[in-house]
């Protein structure tokens, strides 16, 4: 599974980018607020960084608009993905920018339905929104599996990238289950290397450690 940082702090993707733990990045204009800059300077930024696909999302609601703010993104970087929502004016733009070979991220999807959809407009990603369907007490998870199955079943391209990650185990779930790409907050991906047992057992090592009198160094 690829994993997509869900951050426009540039900062916390170039530590993780050392490590080679991103695959790409999403941002969102929630993100962009929240970094306090400007949205094609800091996603110009971004795209230098890393090699995989950057999102960034037009804020457009009719297609028209959508589509020239998609082209107008499309030049900040060669691995600019354009975001649009899952509308029917998204669907309409995403076919128009997909046929011109952009890459597409069709994201707030919350249905098979919606899936099926934009894989036949021709988008890149699909956005399933986990966390934002948990909190209304549907399983995000069971949606993950139901485009999981109907992509296989039909050869569809489109990667489900599983969004509104809010803890590990959905990464893990989304895993298992078969996602393309999960894409996350720093913070979640670097508590995927906790564990309570390796805290204690590291604990135990080092006690031990420290009463054989010895040093490496």
């Amino acid at each position: 599974m690829k994993f997509f940082v869900d951050t426009a702090d540039v900062a916390a993707i170039a530590e993780l980018n050392e490590l080679g733990m991103v695959d790409g990045v999403t941002t969102n204009p929630s993100i962009i607020l929240k970094s306090g800059r400007d949205i094609l300077e800091v996603t110009k930024e971004i795209c230098d960084m890393v090699d995989g696909p950057v999102s960034a999302e037009v804020v457009a609601l009719d297609a028209d608009s959508m589509i020239a703010e998609g082209r107008k993104l499309a030049e900040i970087a060669e691995n600019i993905c354009i975001k649009v929502p899952l509308t029917w004016d998204g669907l309409k733009a995403c076919k128009v920018l997909s046929s011109e070979g952009h890459k597409l991220n069709v994201t707030l999807c919350f249905s098979a339905n919606q899936a099926l959809l934009a894989a036949k407009a021709g988008a890149t990603f699909i956005s399933p929104f986990i966390g934002r369907l948990d909190d209304i007490n549907l399983d995000g998870m069971e949606l993950i599996a139901d485009i999981r199955a109907i992509y296989d079943n039909y050869g569809f391209t489109t990667e489900i990238l599983a969004a509104s990650i809010r803890n590990v185990n959905h990464m893990k779930d989304a895993a298992l289950i078969g996602a393309d790409v999960a894409t996350a907050p720093p913070s979640v991906i670097k508590a995927m290397a906790s564990h309570v047992l390796t805290d204690k057992g590291l604990e135990a090592f080092l006690k031990d450690w420290e009463k054989t009198g010895q040093k490496i160094l």
